[in-house]
């Protein structure tokens, strides 16, 4: 397993991290599984026998049941682990049981310490955006959490690229403790993330974290053009967590993914996140399991390097459109691109 630097701090995480949103199964997470403490258990010591030190949950998973059941299989190891989480969606039905305010977070923040039955949260992160609470107010929360020592590190999730500026610039003018990392959808089957958040990512230092690596499941290798998954699943329509921008586009590329990995005899979905693992900026993905089979299938991504042609390869199938400004660069700015913009716009220059 190799290990990198999570953004501009001394941290070092995995680059396969667990994720525990199948944990628990209570209320709309169900879908995704509904893992109890036995088999939790047995998923982390899986996890850690392969050299995986980040776990990942949210306070939002099954209505806080996720941590209570990580809380209660970590069994004293948290102190070898990176335990991160998140907050900011309901957990209650008062008015003030959702969002980023300083009441939420820190109410929030002692909550989930009592599930997880940790003394500090290694990475608390802003689950979403919140437009309705003022920036300095959620960052000097967390800023508070920091120096009370009740949060090591902090992050983002779900943010815009301009809403990450705000928050690292919130806290510049501050002299707040600034975020370390962003945790973003980002996989083959969309490269959204690569307009403004990875260019974000290497112009501001910050660590990546991706969730859904696999597309919800969709580039495991089981979903093939015109053939219902043998395993049984979802109809493409069911998908709104990521929902399906180009159902052509995505055949094309699971065609080329199971090609390579079958060349390599390996999965699907171990050589989709390899590529994750191979772009610009990235510091770890999440992997999640509803079982031992599932789980134990993914880990041999962390050994695995894709050669040139077959980056290229994964690379051309998945492109998506270039939108403005980004055509405009390339074709008028390409002599005076940073590495920032070139995350995105290089593999364009090539076509």
């Amino acid at each position: 397993m190799e290990y990198r630097l999570l953004g501009r701090s001394g941290l070092k995480v995995s680059t396969l991290s667990f994720g525990t949103a199948t944990f628990g199964g209570v209320g709309g997470l169900a879908k995704w599984g509904a893992t109890d403490t036995t088999e939790a258990r047995r998923l982390l010591d899986i996890c850690i026998e392969a050299g995986i030190n980040l776990i990942d949950t949210s306070n939002a998973y099954s209505a806080g049941r996720s941590e209570e059941i990580l809380g209660e299989v970590l069994d004293g190891r948290a102190q070898d682990l990176v335990i991160a989480t998140k907050v900011r969606f309901p957990m209650g039905s008062g008015p003030n049981d959702e969002g980023l305010s300083r009441h939420h977070i820190i109410r929030q923040c002692e909550a989930s310490l009592k599930r997880l039955r940790i003394d500090a949260i290694d990475l608390y992160q802003l689950h979403e955006w919140d437009g309705q609470t003022p920036l300095e107010e959620t960052m000097e929360a967390l800023d508070t959490l920091v120096r009370s020592g009740k949060v090591r590190y902090v992050g983002a999730s779900n943010f815009s690229g301009w809403q990450l500026m705000k928050a690292m610039e919130t806290s510049r003018a501050n002299r707040f403790l600034p975020l370390v990392s962003q945790q973003i959808y980002y996989s083959l089957e969309s490269r959204d993330a690569e307009y403004e958040l990875i260019p974000v990512t290497l112009d501001q230092g910050l660590g990546v974290l991706v969730w859904s690596p696999l597309a919800g499941g969709l580039l495991s290798g089981k979903y093939r053009r015109g053939q219902t998954p043998a395993e049984g699943g979802r109809h493409l329509n069911d998908w709104h967590e990521p929902p399906i921008a180009d159902e052509n586009r995505l055949y094309d590329t699971i065609e080329v993914l199971v090609s390579i990995a079958e060349a390599r005899g390996a999965s699907a979905a171990e050589v989709a996140l390899a590529w994750l693992l191979g772009r610009p900026g990235i510091t770890s993905v999440i992997i999640g399991a509803r079982h031992e089979h599932q789980l134990t299938r993914n880990l041999g991504a962390a050994e695995m390097k894709l050669t040139d042609d077959e980056h290229s390869r994964l690379d051309a199938v998945s492109l998506q459109r270039l939108i403005y400004p980004y055509w405009h660069q390339r074709d008028s700015a390409a002599a005076r691109l940073g590495a920032p913009e070139l995350s995105l716009i290089g593999s364009y220059l090539k076509r």
